[in-house]
């Protein structure tokens, strides 16, 4: 029993041994880490961060620099409203003048959050913290400097008094795009002097100081800015700050922010883009003071050429047709990278008409939106490519016949009223679209009937195809906003979803890459400041479809006697000497959207023109007039110097099935019958229908063939309208 005990006190010495060694190392380490501390007093030699370089994609031509050279102005305490200091403490610690160096609370509450996320988002710093960091440490997230950050604090509290830390915090803090300060930030945003800001401009700047890129009044997150604007305003009112009178002014003020300076940013949608991304992946303080060099895939001698032809487009539109905006995306389909993106005709412009922002209809242009990679517009006629592309995956090829003739489209399995000729139906659950030339063509092969973006035989081939197999076929190619398929119906292939240009041309290289679809990427390499490579481009290939389907659309898209009935006197700007480019034009109800997308089997390039708030252009002015001039502009230019004459794959031959409609035959003996009196649609290759108008459709498209029917005369099978075994 003595020797058991005796053992236990060895044991517990030891212990107590070890835990006095530990402890003695720990002070010695936190000794180590105080004497390699500079004093709180070095604030005028404090080091300086680096900043972020974003080039393009020679690593040659500074696009922006994140943070460059900083702009400060130091002003005295009486030179800084007291109300801009108390927007501060209201928004970034409340209890400031009541706790020591640090907030044992909101330490602990970021740890727990830190640890439910598992990074390290949350910080708990106190404004203390902060200026310590910001004055003489690094942006690293490690232990190590969260200690070095605390010791700080705590010299600083004992060196200067609340009243002091807080004017050197609001003298040292970084307000985004170079503003260190806030008579800089002030000077920066609103023009004037940090003593004549008003209450909701201080409050505007001290809801900057969480995420100063973010919340940057001139990037696609003004609303977020504003909202926590308010947020802070609502705080000074709780805090009792400010009275209910003057927090409800300050939020009905109309802030003006001044206009970004335009000679430090070269290609600025695709930048804000860019920063958006690596604030997202790598944080804040990373972006701003971590010194990265970034590579990104732009191609600035054609985004030169491409911001030049879109201002050109846009103002030539702007006269002739009240579109006031245009936009462009350029991508390399051999391998997704994006060479050129123009979001607006002119980032920096001011909005148009003045004083728009306040008024119920908006603004047609706004320079900062980036409609290339923001705006969900209609694609018009521009999605009928991926219902044909569909169709052919299905069984079906551009030989196969359909009628143009005035059609009701029931929705619901519901039977439409007769009232295909004169469309006075006003039956909600029936669609009876037009053609643009108000022409009905009779019966047409779905190879001239895309080739000549005919509306009626296109939705009769998104029916056959079928709407959801098609909005997975576009996901598939790239197409990310048609979420929820209950939403479309029949109209979707006129364009009747959102989507962006960005996508579009993602989904259109596919094509040009026989079905292989490339990860559209913007960024070549990101490195560290101490030249550690962090991320690198790897193209990320998949086959998504079947080679023969796109190449079957390539083949349509590029034959300019084909499309020719489409664009008469326009035709010449569709094509480029000794290149074959293919190309879909779309156009949506009253002119609100117009849309190029042309390609080469290594080259894509998307226009968009319009007005950002959906008003109409006038004159009818639909993608031949709008966007066609622009999108040949550009290319007439960009082939100059990308791209090769390349030529694309012709499709396989088309097997010869001898079913009537399949092949090209539309009367059959002797008789004339919608495709559906043929085919099962779920199965088109297969045996021909035992009822086939147990079809919800078969009605509405029968009456109007037998009506154009009783008008010709028929005695005897018709030949296929084109070669049996070749692609048309």
């Amino acid at each position: 029993m003595v020797k058991k005990k005796r053992f236990a006190l060895k044991i517990f010495g030891l212990i107590l041994l070890a835990a006095f060694g530990l402890a003695l190392l720990g002070l010695a380490t936190l000794a180590q880490m105080a004497r390699e501390l500079p004093s709180p007093e070095q604030f005028t030699s404090r080091q300086v961060n680096q900043s972020t370089k974003i080039y393009d994609r020679t690593g040659q031509v500074l696009l922006y620099e994140v943070h460059g050279d900083e702009k400060r102005t130091v002003v005295p305490p009486d030179q800084i409203p007291d109300y801009a200091k108390k927007a501060t403490l209201a928004i970034e610690d409340q209890t400031f003048y009541n706790h020591p160096a640090f907030d044992w609370r909101g330490i602990a509450r970021a740890a727990y959050t830190n640890i439910i996320r598992g990074n390290l988002s949350q910080g708990g710093s106190t404004i203390t913290q902060q200026l310590a960091k910001n004055a003489f440490l690094s942006s690293d997230k490690t232990f190590t400097r969260k200690i070095k950050e605390l010791i700080l604090a705590n010299w600083i509290e004992k060196t200067y008094s609340k009243d002091q830390i807080l004017n050197l915090y609001l003298n040292q803090i970084p307000y985004g795009s170079n503003a260190y300060g806030i008579e800089a930030a002030s000077q920066t945003y609103f023009g004037k002097s940090a003593k004549d800001i008003s209450i909701a401009e201080a409050a505007t700047l001290a809801a900057m100081i969480q995420a100063p890129s973010h919340y940057s009044p001139w990037g696609p997150n003004r609303k977020e800015l504003l909202a926590r604007k308010d947020y802070a305003l609502d705080q000074m009112n709780k805090l009792g700050f400010i009275t209910d009178a003057r927090k409800k002014s300050a939020e009905k003020e109309d802030l003006k922010f001044q206009p970004q300076s335009i000679g430090n940013i070269k290609a600025p949608h695709f930048v804000m883009m860019a920063r958006e991304y690596l604030i997202d992946k790598y944080g804040e303080d990373e972006v701003q003071n971590g010194g990265l060099k970034v590579i990104t895939t732009l191609d600035y001698n054609l985004q030169q050429i491409a911001e030049k032809t879109i201002k050109e487009g846009a103002d030539r539109n702007s006269a002739a047709y009240n579109g006031k905006n245009a936009s462009l995306v350029a991508q390399d389909a051999k391998t997704g990278q994006i060479l050129a993106l123009v979001g607006s005709k002119d980032y920096f412009g001011e909005s148009e008409p003045a004083g728009c922002e306040k008024t119920p209809n908006g603004c047609q242009f706004e320079g900062n939106f980036d409609v290339a990679t923001q705006g969900l517009r209609q694609p018009g006629s521009s999605f009928k490519p991926f219902a044909y592309v569909t169709a052919f995956k299905e069984g079906y090829s551009p030989n196969t016949m359909v009628f143009d003739l005035p059609t009701e489209f029931s929705t619901y399995s519901a039977v439409c009223p007769i009232t295909n000729i004169d469309y006075k139906s006003d039956n909600t659950l029936c669609f009876h679209p037009e053609n643009y030339d108000h022409i009905f063509r009779g019966p047409i092969n779905l190879r001239n009937a895309l080739a000549q973006s005919i509306n009626i035989p296109s939705v009769k081939t998104l029916y056959l195809a079928g709407i959801s197999n098609s909005i997975n076929m576009a996901a598939s190619l790239g197409i990310t906003t048609l979420a929820d398929p209950n939403r479309y119906g029949l109209s979707l292939v006129l364009g009747g979803g959102e989507v962006k240009l960005v996508d579009m041309v993602e989904a259109y290289s596919v094509f040009a890459q026989d079905g292989v679809k490339h990860d559209q990427t913007f960024i070549l390499s990101v490195s560290g400041s101490d030249n550690q490579v962090l991320e690198k481009y790897s193209d990320a290939a998949n086959q998504v479809i079947d080679p023969q389907y796109p190449r079957l659309i390539n083949d349509i898209l590029s034959d300019v006697d084909a499309r020719s009935g489409l664009f008469s006197s326009s035709l010449e700007l569709t094509t480029f000497p000794d290149r074959e480019v293919a190309m879909k034009t779309g156009t949506t109800n009253n002119y609100r959207d117009a849309w190029t997308i042309g390609y080469t089997p290594d080259f894509v390039v998307g226009v968009w023109a319009g007005n950002n708030n959906n008003q109409p252009m006038q004159k009818q002015a639909g993608s031949i007039l709008a966007a066609v001039p622009i999108w040949h502009a550009f290319l007439e230019k960009a082939f100059k110097i990308y791209s090769t004459a390349s030529t694309f794959t012709k499709p396989d031959p088309i097997p010869y099935t001898d079913k009537p409609m399949l092949d090209g035959q539309y009367v059959y003996n002797s008789q004339v019958h919608n495709i559906l009196r043929y085919i099962d649609r779920n199965n088109p290759q297969g045996a021909l229908p035992q009822n086939p108008a147990q079809d919800s459709q078969y009605l509405n498209w029968e009456l109007p063939v037998q009506i154009w029917a009783g008008t010709q005369n028929f005695t005897q099978n018709i030949a296929p309208q084109s070669s049996s075994t070749q692609p048309g």
